[in-house]
């Protein structure tokens, strides 16, 4: 396969994920470990300041690079999800902040000094349906006190700021159902003990997972980013990216897998031939194949429209929604071709397994692009 785009990167990132093999991995899985490392590693080449300006300390470069960058890591059987979120969630400081913030925030996470990984937005009772979210911020002087609870707040114990959606004017209150949210950045290390408690959520996978409690929480006002009530716009403007860069990684996954099942159905013999001799067996390395391919040249599809600032909502939805199903159908061609040994630990397979289920539920669940693509591309009746 081909990767002829920004092929220097790819190298770049698949030479520094040689030093951390399966073993590194499989040792964090079993203790549900953050991989300090390897993001340390990564942060230090600059990779996770690919999409912040040069005038902020990073590379500037365009979101194409970032989905290699992203592509790559889950190629070589790394996970990039314990930091892909330092990729786009600096994006609401970056469009919609002011200069004072950007100075504040952005060289800081260019440079490895600060981590922006956390982004507070689903609640126990809304799930999907942000805009029934109960989380308040109520202005009292010179802050605004939060009150309210996160969860799958990934990253949260590992990150020193938090991007938080919180509701500023009640939902019967406002014109547009979409006003009266507001983005805020969330000092975390101030913020713990004092108004935030933070608990892990033990999960199917090692995603550093959890949910957070605002109790009296003081932001102060300064942290406001972009105009009070106008939030939810700056968090669907973010969506795009966040789409298009996990779309990316279900293809790195894709590969991965397809690579390894390859390799294996190669070598593995059983009845006196190699198991990849049987039409039973190499059709659906094809097929994964084929629908790895397909996906990925969506996925430059919507880039492309990102990086040249057209409108690209529905690509950014049929990347993810594509990727993901080609992510899905490798994972699970790859388990079968390995017989037994794929629930091997040994093997990495049933570990990438886990983590590439998930992005058939997050960042957005499947249904939601369906039904997204139903109504605002095929003009179809609402359905929600």
């Amino acid at each position: 396969m081909s990767n002829e785009e920004f092929a220097d990167i790819r190298e770049a990132v698949s030479a520094l994920c040689a030093g951390f093999p399966g073993e590194y991995w499989r040792e964090l899985d079993r203790e549900r470990a953050y991989p300090t490392a390897f993001v340390e590693a990564l942060t230090e080449a600059g990779f996770l300041a690919a999409l912040i300006p040069e005038a902020y300390g990073g590379s500037g470069l365009p979101i194409a690079a970032a989905a290699a960058i992203l592509e790559e890591i889950q190629a070589a059987g790394c996970n990039g999800g314990a930091c892909h979120a330092q990729m786009y969630t600096m994006g609401t400081i970056l469009r919609h902040g002011s200069e004072a913030q950007k100075q504040r925030w952005l060289p800081g996470i260019a440079a490895g000094d600060l981590r922006l990984q956390a982004f507070g937005v689903t609640e126990p009772t809304s799930g999907t349906d942000t805009l029934s979210i109960a989380t308040t911020a109520v202005r009292d002087g010179a802050d605004y006190v939060v009150n309210g609870q996160k969860v799958w707040t990934s990253r949260a114990e590992q990150s020193d700021l938090m991007v938080l959606l919180a509701r500023t004017t009640a939902k019967d209150q406002v014109k547009r159902k979409g006003d009266g949210l507001s983005v805020f950045v969330v000092d975390l290390h101030e913020a713990v003990g004092n108004g935030v408690t933070i608990r892990p959520i033990r999960a199917m996978l090692n995603h550093a997972t959890t949910e957070v409690f605002f109790d009296d929480l003081r932001v102060p006002a300064e942290n406001l980013i972009g105009e009070q009530d106008r939030g939810f716009r700056y968090i669907l403007d973010g969506m795009n990216a966040e789409r298009i860069l996990i779309a990316s990684e279900c293809v790195g996954d894709a590969r991965w897998f397809i690579d390894k099942a390859a390799a294996y159905a190669g070598e593995r013999v059983v009845f006196g031939r190699p198991i990849g001799q049987n039409q039973g067996v190499q059709f659906p390395i094809a097929r994964a194949y084929a629908a790895m391919r397909s996906a990925r040249l969506m996925v430059r599809e919507a880039a492309a429209l990102f990086d040249g600032g057209q409108a690209c909502g529905a690509e950014a939805n049929m990347a993810k929604l594509l990727s993901a199903d080609a992510s899905w159908q490798a994972a699970d061609m790859c388990l079968q071709t390995h017989g037994g040994f794929g629930f091997a630990e040994d093997y990495d397979v049933e570990r990438k397994f886990r983590e590439t289920r998930l992005y058939q539920v997050a960042p957005v669940s499947t249904n939601l692009i369906l039904a997204y693509l139903a109504e605002h591309v095929l003009g179809l009746p609402r359905s929600y």
